[in-house]
């Protein structure tokens, strides 16, 4: 698919949320929609849970704080956002920025899977434990953060979330050290066969 099909592809998912009315309530007391940010085309895409408040005034995910802070830990691997794609489970931010609750992301779900199977990406890295635990629920983010997993034929990256390190220095350290490893996962998946079988110095079988 070319990058212009992928664009209009996706462009259809965002007015398909929009036309299904999704989480009326959360709508309600949103600004706007958040979609994603970035190219149709990445080869890799990273995952939050819900937009905050400036993401809900601007429209794009991860705009804030942990935005700026991600898009440092970007430019420390060679890339930009324009390079990447960026969205959340939930797509309208919750009032008072409180966890979305699990029916808000359930009833999110099957647009976020046709966002990906439309980029079709390298890569899915999930920014906290909450985005990691609706698509890999038994594990637990302080023990599998950094560590690249693969689940029904696609390769989860589990990071700790950017707004969380932000306040805490050594998690901050370790994400940083778990952000960079993410140029060699990308080489060691290219240097794969098509099934991507587990190597050893990366764990891909949960």
């Amino acid at each position: 698919m070319s990058i212009e099909d992928k664009a209009a592809a996706l462009a259809a998912v965002e007015k398909q949320i929009k036309d299904d009315n999704v989480c009326p309530e959360l709508r309600e007391g949103a600004t706007q929609l958040v979609f994603a940010d970035g190219s149709p085309d990445a080869e890799i895409v990273f995952i939050g849970e819900a937009p905050g408040k400036q993401e809900d005034e601007q429209g794009k995910p991860f705009v804030g704080a942990a935005g700026k802070f991600l898009n440092e830990m970007l430019a420390g691997i060679g890339l930009k956002r324009e390079d990447v794609y960026i969205t959340n489970i939930v797509k309208y931010r919750p009032p008072g920025n409180r966890d979305p609750e699990p029916e808000e992301r359930d009833a999110f779900m099957p647009y976020l899977m046709k966002q990906l199977d439309i980029i079709h990406p390298k890569l899915t890295v999930f920014l906290g434990r909450h985005a990691m635990s609706v698509f890999l629920p038994e594990l637990r983010i302080s023990q599998v953060h950094g560590q690249p997993k693969r689940k029904n034929g696609r390769v989860y990256l589990p990071l700790f979330h950017p707004a969380a390190a932000l306040y805490n220095g050594s998690m901050k350290e370790t994400l940083i050290e778990d952000f960079a490893k993410i140029p060699a996962i990308i080489q060691q998946i290219n240097q794969m066969e098509p099934t991507i079988k587990p190597t050893k110095n990366l764990k891909l079988e949960i």
